[in-house]
């Protein structure tokens, strides 16, 4: 009888997997990234995904809007502190992006990632890998941050005719 942890560790292993498969020497990287005590690993974007980073106070509602508006976002980290966050996107959208006030992570650029289901110190899966390779598409990204920074430019006028 297989229960609900057989999955979740299962499903752990594949986001591992899916990770790693950008490294250089994956088995080096699984081997660093399980001993390091930080629980981090410093992958390659541009790869399989590329990373658009947001400041937090944006990110953060950004990401309420998006999990309205889709089953299942692609994964989503944050730093220590809150101050940004990095939502997965499809490899080459960072080359294309030209909104103002957001960064990228692309082809050449490094990204740190925290090992999945682990407590890690100074950045944190917000939205975890999944291991199927679950992206987020950057229209929907871009829409939603729009929604989320109308909001917060609304906010105070809720009930205003």
């Amino acid at each position: 009888m297989t229960g609900s942890g057989d999955a979740g560790a299962r499903s752990a292993r594949s986001a591992i997997e899916w990770l790693v498969s950008v490294a250089p020497d994956p088995d080096a990287c699984r081997w660093e990234w399980e001993r390091n005590p930080l629980g981090v690993a410093l992958l390659p974007a541009g790869r399989r995904w590329d990373v658009l980073i947001l400041p937090g106070e944006l990110g953060y509602p950004t990401l309420d809007v998006l999990t309205r508006c889709v089953d299942r976002p692609g994964p989503v980290l944050a730093d220590f502190g809150d101050e940004r966050m990095g939502f997965f996107v499809p490899p080459g959208t960072v080359s294309r992006w030209l909104g103002t006030g957001v960064r990228g992570a692309g082809r050449g650029t490094w990204v740190v990632v925290p090992y999945p289901g682990r407590a890690a110190g100074g950045v944190r899966w917000l939205v975890p890998p999944d291991g199927s390779g679950t992206l987020t598409d950057p229209g929907v990204l871009e829409l939603a941050m729009h929604e989320a920074a109308a909001r917060l430019a609304g906010d105070g006028q809720d009930g205003e005719t």
